[in-house]
Order: structure tokens, then sequence, then C-alpha cells
């Protein structure tokens, strides 16, 4: 990448927010860890016209997901009985619409070094998931509402 002088790379995560998490230290650790590896990084790479993000997806409606609620992604909605929330899951087509966005914006070098979620990137390219729906994502109030994870340093404003 940097012979060429482009590219994208893409932290998947779980999760994009700087918090501490009730598991403990090391788990909170290794996950904001990672959101900042992509952050110190764009550092490095923003010279050589290299995108660094971290990209997250909500609550992931994976195959262990609905095994473990006893349901198929047909008729997931019957786990919203067991779990309300279930509601805002995405399937793992929702990210994938993420990245696909993210690599075919010719302004994407304005997210290096965000930390963004699938949530995020839908509302603001305008994708859906294969059903339609817009799930909102992680830390939708307040932690990181406008795509970045901490205050914006001015050399990036």
């Amino acid at each position: 990448m940097i012979e060429r002088q482009q590219g994208l790379i893409i932290e998947i995560n779980d999760g994009n927010c700087l918090q501490y998490n009730d598991v403990g230290v090391y788990y909170s650790l290794s996950k904001t860890a990672l959101v900042l590896l992509a952050y110190f990084m764009s550092e490095e790479l923003r010279a050589h016209n290299i995108v660094v993000v971290s990209l997250t997806p909500g609550w992931l409606r994976s195959e262990a997901m609905l095994d473990g609620f006893g349901v198929t992604e047909e008729n997931w909605r019957d786990a919203l009985e067991q779990v309300p929330d279930f509601v805002n899951s995405e399937t793992p087509a929702y990210i994938g619409r993420a990245v696909v966005a993210l690599a075919t914006d010719p302004n994407v070098m304005a997210k290096t070094g965000h930390a963004l979620s699938a949530g995020y990137l839908a509302e603001e390219y305008n994708f859906t998931d294969v059903d339609g729906r817009q799930p909102p994502g992680y830390c939708r109030e307040g932690m990181f509402k406008d795509g970045y994870f901490m205050p914006v340093p001015d050399k990036l404003a």
C-alpha cells in the first residue's frame, strides 16, 4: 500500500467506544486497544494516502446467536419474546455493506482514524440490511454520534 501510495485498512472490532466494560480490565483493554490501534495507524499512514478506520457491527445476528436463541434467520423475530432488544440486531451482510460503502467513497480519507459502526455508516451512505432496516449499532447516544471516538484534534478538523 505504501508503495502504491493508496489503500484502505478496516479494523473490524467488537465495539467502538473507549470505555470500561463490566467484564473487567483485560477485556476492556482488548477492545479499546484495537480502536486506538486504528487511530494510531491512521496517523502514520495518512501521509501515504492510506485510510485506517475501526469498524464495528452492532448486535450481530450470526449463526451462533440465532442458534443460541433457538431461531433461524427466517424466524429471528421470535427471539424478541426472550430479548426485546434483539430487534436492533443485524446480519453479517450489514457490516459488509459498510465496507463496500467505505471502499467506494472517493472522500474516504476524511474518515481516517475514526471509529465507526455499520449503523452509523448506513445512515450516512443510505444502505440497509438485507431486510430493509437500518439497525442503529452500538454507542448511538453521545459516545461517537459524529463518527469520532474522541474529540477531533485541530489538525484533523
